[in-house]
């Protein structure tokens, strides 16, 4: 596997670990995985930047990133 897929999976088990024992890191903003700037962007309708600083932030795919966004979306 490629070593952004091995981080993905290894953040993915650190998030389901901090998440079991609650323990949150307060200098994060961080909603369902998304920072607040994405957050922002995408309650302003700028869906596609959304993605992109998503991208850039968590490393993920285009497909991921786009999931995530919407999935955020569709919670709104």
């Amino acid at each position: 596997p490629s070593d952004q897929a091995r981080l993905r999976r290894l953040e993915t088990k650190l998030d389901l670990l901090l998440k079991h024992f609650q323990i949150q890191d307060a200098s994060l903003d961080v909603v369902n995985g998304l920072s607040a700037e994405v957050r922002q962007l995408a309650d302003t309708g700028q869906k596609i930047e959304a993605i992109i600083v998503h991208r850039k932030q968590t490393g993920l795919g285009l497909k991921e990133a786009k999931d995530a966004v919407e999935a955020y979306l569709d919670r709104s």
